[in-house]
């Protein structure tokens, strides 16, 4: 059964996790993904506008380089420019929702794969499949992943990332939706991962869902929850 009581995560906030601005505008996004009836095209379009919003975001976190061009008056502009090594790396299924939207920002960029699912009689993440370029190591790493609930699989993730010899400080954790619990899990393991969300939730309830959250997102995304 899961604690009652919620972590605290004041300590993390504008450090480790970067929340985006709780405009109307994102509340009234927020609206739509939220409803249980809403119809699921307008369920993808909503949710691709809010991750675009966050991978904007993330990318505003990497180390950009002072870039200095021409304007077409002749004039010098002292201007900034993105690293020229950035990685997606999508943790299957759902982290798959967000490749869309960080290519529409990024074009060219290269996307790996992580296929990281819960074992049913363990209960610990296992890995059944990996896909990554093979310089990862030297790469700015953006993780997509709607969900950070427990944080046990973002752990098993992260830990995977390492081991590939990518540096903690070089991975943005960009994820739709979290919790308390999540953040906490994932902040006091690795404190120079940066997360980027949309929503801190309340909490998580007796089946590990988030409340008031916004149920199953891969199964609505994908049109798999009928």
């Amino acid at each position: 059964m899961l604690s009652t009581k919620l972590p605290s995560i004041e300590e993390y906030l504008g450090s480790n996790v970067h929340l985006l601005p709780q405009t109307d505008y994102l509340r009234s996004l927020h609206t739509v993904i939220r409803d249980r009836n809403a119809r699921r095209d307008d369920f993808v379009l909503t949710s691709e506008s809010i991750i675009r919003m966050l991978i904007e975001a993330g990318l505003n976190l990497l180390p950009l380089e002072k870039c200095e061009v021409t304007t077409p008056v002749g004039a010098t502009y002292e201007g900034l420019r993105l690293p020229s090594r950035i990685c997606g790396v999508s943790v299957v299924r759902a982290g798959e929702s967000m490749e869309g939207p960080l290519r529409a920002v990024c074009p060219s960029i290269r996307i790996g794969k992580i296929l990281m699912q819960r074992d049913k009689k363990t209960k610990l993440p296992h890995l059944y499949y990996t896909s990554l370029p093979s310089d990862i190591a030297e790469s700015q790493v953006l993780l997509l992943e709607p969900m950070l609930a427990t944080g046990g699989t973002a752990l098993a993730t992260i830990q995977l990332l390492l081991d590939k010899g990518v540096a903690e400080e070089n991975i943005v954790f960009v994820n739709l939706i979290t919790v308390p619990e999540g953040i906490s899990a994932v902040c006091r393991r690795y404190p120079k991962v940066r997360i980027v969300t949309s929503s801190i939730e309340e909490r998580l309830n007796e089946n590990a869902y988030m409340v008031p959250g916004i149920g199953d997102f891969g199964d609505r995304f994908f049109g798999t929850d009928i």
